[in-house]
């Protein structure tokens, strides 16, 4: 089973102006021939005319017939801004848990809302999907948020972290989760694409589960590379 955790910038192509291009995600997401891909920074339907169902024309384009996405923001409005998840087994629930925000009166800088989708598949498995924020209390929230939604058996945790693997915030997660990079020799950067210096991009297990595989395509698809595994 391949799994890739991607995030895909709303389907903006890096190379190409940030122009928007269905058709080059579908088509990424088509050939890496994934059995499950976690998406960050997806569009949903809004109000603007760039805010349309993302994840379902990816599903649509990309062949992976099941999708479930999770807004965390409305941006300028109400146009919705998340998480997606795509999938070939059936997703028999899910859910869109919110990260909890800073505390208000003691932060000064922007932020986004965020959140984590937890969905339960046909196949037994828990797919988990995030997008940390950028600033040390968003991050601790979102760990504490996965830390509460994790599960000890057949438990996939993936996303953009926006954190280096010698962070400790990725601490409580490695003591339950095996970190995938760890069946690598490669450094796995996935950030940016075009010429990558640091690794913000994570797939996790659950013990019982057994990485085969891991790498990072050279894709340029989005300003992030995709981050690949393969389990048995």
């Amino acid at each position: 089973m391949k799994i890739v955790s991607f995030n895909i910038q709303h389907c903006a192509s890096h190379m190409e102006g940030k122009k928007i291009d269905y058709d080059l995600f579908s088509r990424t997401i088509r050939e890496m021939d994934a059995d499950i891909v976690g998406l960050n920074e997806v569009y949903g339907k809004g109000e603007l005319p760039e805010f349309v169902e993302q994840a379902e024309i990816l599903s649509k384009g990309s062949g992976m017939e099941h999708f479930f996405f999770a807004p965390a923001i409305m941006w300028k409005g109400n146009n919705p801004y998340g998480n997606a998840m795509l999938s070939k087994c059936p997703i028999l629930r899910a859910e869109n848990i919110p990260v909890p925000d800073p505390v208000r009166e003691s932060y000064s800088r922007g932020y986004e809302s965020r959140c984590l989708i937890k969905a339960k598949l046909a196949n037994g498995l828990t797919v988990l999907v995030i997008h940390f924020g950028l600033h040390l209390d968003e991050q601790e929230n979102a760990v504490r948020t996965v830390l509460e939604n994790l599960e000890s058996e057949k438990c996939v945790l993936m996303g953009d972290f926006n954190v280096r693997p010698d962070n400790p915030l990725l601490d409580p997660i490695r003591a339950r989760m095996v970190d995938t990079a760890q069946l690598s020799d490669d450094e796995l950067l996935t950030f940016p694409s075009d010429a990558p210096e640091r690794k913000i991009d994570y797939i996790f297990l659950s013990p019982d589960l057994k990485a085969t595989k891991v790498e990072v395509p050279a894709c340029t698809s989005s300003d992030h590379r995709p981050y690949v595994i393969e389990i048995e």
